[in-house]
């Protein structure tokens, strides 16, 4: 769940927001994956794209936060405040990379708005599960060494049952295949636009001319190219490490491509 100054802020920001409410329903969301460049893609659309209202902050957790959804009324209106857009503005969107894997997200969005465009940004499973490991270390939330920690994924879901793991859902997470035929049981393909994220990171102006002609909005001209988030690592991925999640993913990747039309060869190296 979010954190206590989380919930702090967002009842600032409900305080804020009382006297200017916003009656337009959100008209695309960034779901996922968590580590694979959906601060940047946010970045991209929040400060180089005029006709683009993005939420008030990054990840407003919203569908994936039960204390929301403890009845059958949800506050759509506490979810609708937390963005302010203006005339100029033609659609409105959000970023919460949590919501592609979070069972019941998806759910939850197609019944606040079953038109809503979705986007996901799909990064190698490898480095997305080494990434994800470096960020809890750096915030103190895992102590264990990265292949320690691999193999005890499956003993720490088991505990947390029947609730999903969070910051320890390194292998998880990667399981891509599962978490898209989630999405279009509740989305239409047409609704919705896989990317990968190295192609965010190499082509920033091509890959952004596929995000505005699918939201319906002009192309960024001149666009400035950005690098969010990067993170250092004390080492690289060792030999031992990287074979025992090739034994795990090689399997899924190859479903990936054959569901999607990717060529991944380059995530098996």
């Amino acid at each position: 769940m979010i954190s206590f100054n989380r919930k702090l802020n967002e009842i600032g920001r409900r305080i804020k927001h009382k006297f200017k409410p916003n009656n337009r329903k959100v008209d695309f969301i960034i779901i996922g994956t968590q580590k694979g460049g959906t601060t940047a893609l946010d970045t991209y659309l929040r400060q180089q794209h005029r006709q683009i209202c993005m939420a008030d902050y990054k990840e407003l957790h919203y569908f994936d936060n039960d204390d929301f959804w403890t009845d059958n009324a949800p506050n759509y209106r506490y979810y609708q405040n937390l963005f302010s857009p203006k005339k100029s503005h033609k659609i409105i969107g959000e970023t919460t990379p949590v919501y592609l894997y979070w069972n019941p997200a998806l759910q939850r969005i197609y019944n606040y708005n079953a038109q809503c465009k979705l986007i996901v940004l799909l990064r190698n499973p490898i480095e997305r599960a080494y990434s994800h490991w470096n960020m809890s270390r750096d915030n103190n939330k895992e102590q264990l060494p990265f292949l320690q920690a691999l193999k005890a994924e499956l003993e720490r879901a088991k505990k947390q049952a029947p609730e999903q793991l969070r910051t320890h859902s390194y292998i998880d997470r990667g399981l891509y295949v599962k978490q898209l035929q989630t999405l279009w049981h509740y989305f239409p393909k047409t609704q919705t636009l896989i990317l990968k994220s190295e192609d965010l990171k190499q082509n920033p102006q091509q890959t952004l001319n596929r995000v505005c002609d699918f939201l319906g909005v002009e192309r960024i001209e001149n666009l400035t190219p950005i690098q969010a988030n990067s993170r250092s690592y004390l080492r690289s991925i060792d030999a031992a490490e990287k074979q025992y999640l090739l034994d795990i993913f090689t399997p899924e990747i190859r479903k990936l491509e054959k569901t999607l039309g990717w060529d991944c060869a380059n995530w098996l190296i």
